[in-house]
């Protein structure tokens, strides 16, 4: 298994991209934005991509998005293809496009917001934090992005405050290798109590 910086080389793969995000968003059944090839390609142009690759069969994707005059970067579509899953995959793709983005872009402060426990995992172990949607880029661009989640409602209504995924945050600047270790402790316990009140919920 390789996982690389991505390419012009990669456009071959652009559509199976955009239908193993959008099937993974089915089966979820969680709000998901949408992805266009056309705009895969040009995450794999400029290099602000990385794939996972088994000889030449696709496994697994994410990419960086710039917002705010390159203060702010979000890593974005992550997914393995299901044929890969449940083998740590996802891990090591966030991983690499985490250390990208800070190759990339030293400076900016990286984002993400997503509904999905193993992500905000992923997230905590790489040293983010959780945050209010007012600490992420206020970008207009980036919250067009979620106008295909079905979940867009609830981000209007609160006038993007806040809605279903949890905005997460990595500062170059404050975060250390010992605050991750610590954060991946906090994150278990976090997922404790989620899956207690689900649990006390599906009893009613």
């Amino acid at each position: 298994m390789n996982i690389v910086v991505a390419n012009s080389s990669h456009f071959k793969y652009a559509q199976v991209i955009c239908d193993t995000i959008a099937e993974s968003a089915k089966v979820r059944g969680t709000g998901i934005a949408k992805r266009t090839p056309g705009y895969i390609r040009k995450k794999l142009e400029n290099g602000n991509a990385v794939i996972a690759l088994d000889g030449n069969t696709f496994a697994g994707f994410c990419y960086i998005e710039v917002w705010g005059h390159e203060k702010y970067v979000a890593n974005s579509g992550l997914i393995v293809h299901p044929d890969y899953r449940s083998q740590g995959l996802a891990k090591k793709i966030k991983a690499t496009i985490f250390d990208l983005s800070q190759q990339k872009f030293p400076e900016a402060k990286i984002f993400g917001i997503t509904t999905g426990l193993p992500v905000m995992k992923i997230n905590y172990e790489l040293g983010y934090k959780p945050v209010t949607f007012s600490e992420l880029t206020d970008d207009p661009e980036f919250w067009k992005g979620c106008q295909t989640c079905k979940n867009f409602d609830v981000l209007t209504r609160t006038e993007q405050k806040m809605c279903l995924c949890t905005g997460m945050l990595y500062d170059p600047k404050t975060s250390t290798k010992k605050e991750r270790k610590v954060n991946g402790k906090a994150f278990k316990r976090l997922k404790s109590i989620k899956e207690s009140l689900f649990l006390k919920k599906n009893k009613k």
